[in-house]
């Protein structure tokens, strides 16, 4: 008696196929999601870390001069010495910024300084995703009094 011998090719059958694409269609409307939703978080972690940054940069322009620049001055009396207002005595050679320049939101906007503010010794503020004022989710506005 002579047996037989089925040959089976290595490849995959039509179902073996199916099967993985649904596993991979669920997957990717599982995790997509949540992948899209990402981007505008970092932006708004990025905004925060940078206002801590020119937070820290206000402190120490405080210590050196005895007082934060005025909302006259700006920001911008901490990469220029200001030469309108209450003229620093101090005002440290090179600025307290890095780079020498005030950077911009995540958004591409200027940041809003106020001092004295309204919530402390001055308010920093970013616009959010919209540069409008207010807004809810990622046009909701950044403030330092808000952050922890």
């Amino acid at each position: 008696m002579l047996k037989r011998k089925e040959k089976r090719s290595g490849g995959f059958t039509l179902i073996e196929l199916m099967v993985v694409l649904v596993i991979l269609g669920v997957l990717a409307g599982l995790i997509v999601p949540r992948i899209m939703g990402r981007p505008e978080e970092a932006r708004r972690q990025k905004t925060i870390i940078q206002m801590e940054s020119i937070e820290t940069a206000l402190k120490l322009y405080k210590l050196d001069n005895g007082s934060y620049p005025t909302t006259e001055q700006g920001l911008q009396g901490l990469v220029e010495q200001p030469a309108t207002g209450a003229i620093p005595r101090n005002w440290r050679e090179g600025g307290y910024l890095e780079k020498g320049k005030i950077p911009k939101d995540a958004w591409g906007n200027n940041y809003i300084y106020v001092s004295p503010g309204t919530h402390g010794e001055f308010d920093l503020s970013s616009l959010g995703a919209d540069g409008e004022p207010g807004g809810e989710g990622k046009n909701r506005d950044l403030n330092n009094w808000e952050n922890e």
